[in-house]
């Protein structure tokens, strides 16, 4: 017989537990490890189909089904979006309390170029900026959105559109 530890060609050899893995091991490398004690096979079936471990195995089964589920990102957001023209909205509000783009970014604890940035819709805010102007100047700049687009804020685009690139034959 061969160990399969060294390798050597030897009369008899020994089931041994190394690592956690059964060998039949020679005497030389039999100390290497523990003796294996084979268990009784209808023991080890009892107990995997036991109640509680169908169970165990059922909700892990239900928790990686759900973890494996595509999410929608855009949906976080309980379809809220950003309005259109929400940087003249903002520059009509300030102008409307009466401040300068450098006192209202002072009052807010922000710098006057992300104001003027936010006002030329250079910058898109993000939602703790969002809040702070909307709770700053009393204004709205998020509304409800559909598969159309945003409602209720916003002007009509009179840019170009998908339709405009898409060839159509006319009979």
């Amino acid at each position: 017989m061969i160990c399969e530890m060294c390798g050597n060609n030897v009369p008899a050899t020994r089931a041994c537990m190394v690592e956690g893995t059964m060998l039949n091991l020679c005497p030389n490398c039999s100390k290497f490890g523990d003796s294996y004690k084979p268990s009784n096979r209808s023991e080890e079936r009892s107990s995997y189909s036991g109640g509680t471990n169908n169970a165990v195995i059922k909700e892990r089964l239900e928790r990686r089904e759900k973890r494996m589920q595509t999410r929608d990102i855009y949906s976080a957001n309980g379809g809220v979006e950003l309005i259109t023209d929400y940087g003249e909205v903002v520059r009509k509000a300030r102008e409307k309390k009466g401040l300068t783009a450098e006192e209202f970014a002072k009052s807010i604890n922000e710098k006057k170029g992300t104001i003027v940035k936010i006002e030329s819709q250079t910058l898109v805010p993000d939602d703790k900026l969002i809040s702070k102007l909307e709770k700053a100047l009393s204004i709205k700049l998020k509304a409800a959105m559909t598969d159309g687009g945003v409602v209720g804020g916003g002007q009509k685009s009179q840019g170009m559109t998908l339709g405009n690139f898409i060839k159509t034959e006319k009979k």
